[in-house]
């Protein structure tokens, strides 16, 4: 991982003072900041954005209200944002379905988020597992996988569309595994009804399944990162079983209509860096294994480019559709 004060250096602040029209920014910002977040209050973007905001508000100098703007898959909130005016007064809490899955799922949109956002800063890849009782006969993913050819096992995710979903899409895929979609409302709701024997496995992530799995609650057969997690190094990722390339996470990052000034975003950038990399948020991330990156706001944009790449082509060869 990059170290804090190389990246920090990167994001050169002679940059702002050679810009043209920087002076213009200079008393930027000059007033409250809102940051939108199109999901309900209590949920992982929702604490996230909260917390990180409380570490931007000082420095800034002014206060960022998080506001809630939940509704038709953050397709509201984003429309509100790209809408806004590009001045780095108004922030997007953006994620895999709101830049990535959204142009697939649906025929419409009010919004091009390819067209109308800029990238500033990444908070998190959130590691997907695939968990079982641990009372059930399957006791690893190929045996789940044999398991399966005999009676498809049905899977519970938090949403239809949600990263777990087409992550699970993606291993049927790559792996031969046959399954059934049980869609919840939200991962609790999935994981309280695998307790409950109403569906037989979960993909579940990182922050609403590190207490099952570490309470034994649970039982994890494999996780979908690139890497073992630190918090459970006995659960086997798909890649070293043989599984190459399946690879999936949730994640999400902060974006700022396009237009707005680069030296606006590379501040923007410079302060979620410090604020990602603070002891309170840091131990919070490893507490729940979430995984960090300090990406710039061109690597943020590149990571969503490749993202594209997989994800659009698959929705649309399932077929899946939030619009009709």
């Amino acid at each position: 991982m990059v170290g804090r004060r190389g990246v920090l250096a990167g994001f050169s602040m002679a940059a702002l003072a050679a810009a043209p029209g920087a002076r213009a920014q200079a008393s930027w910002p000059d007033r409250p900041m809102r940051w939108i977040v199109g999901y309900p209050p209590g949920g992982a973007s929702d604490a996230f954005a909260r917390l990180i905001a409380a570490q931007m508000t000082p420095r800034l100098g002014q206060n960022v209200v998080v506001e809630n703007r939940p509704g038709g898959g953050a397709v509201l909130a984003s429309d509100l944002v790209a809408r806004s005016a590009a001045d780095g007064n108004t922030w997007m809490h953006v994620d895999n379905g709101i830049l990535v899955y959204n142009p697939a799922l649906y025929t419409r949109l009010p919004y091009d988020p390819d067209r109308d956002f800029a990238g500033v800063g990444f908070i998190g890849r959130f590691p997907l597992y695939i968990v079982v009782r641990p009372g059930d006969p399957v006791r690893d993913f190929a045996g789940l996988v044999a398991a399966s050819r005999t009676r498809a096992p049905t899977y519970g995710t938090p949403a239809v569309a949600s990263p777990h979903h087409l992550a699970m899409e993606l291993v049927k895929r790559r792996t031969g595994l046959a399954a059934e979609h049980v869609p919840y409302r939200g991962g609790p709701a999935a994981m309280q009804d695998l307790l409950a024997g109403n569906v037989d496995i979960v993909v579940i992530d990182t922050a609403t399944g590190t207490p099952f799995i570490r309470d034994g609650r649970v039982r994890a057969l494999c996780v979908m990162s690139e890497a073992r997690s630190a918090l459970f190094p006995d659960v086997p990722t798909l890649v070293e079983l043989g599984h190459a390339g399946t690879v999936a996470y949730g994640w999400q990052g902060m974006s700022v209509p396009r237009g707005t000034p680069a030296p606006v975003i590379d501040r923007l950038a410079q302060e979620m860096v410090r604020a990602m990399t603070s002891p309170d948020i840091a131990r919070r991330l490893a507490d729940l294994g979430i995984e960090y990156q300090p990406w710039s706001p061109t690597e943020f944009s590149d990571f969503v480019q490749r993202e594209n790449a997989l994800w659009r082509p698959l929705i649309r060869e399932l077929g899946i559709r939030l619009d009709g």
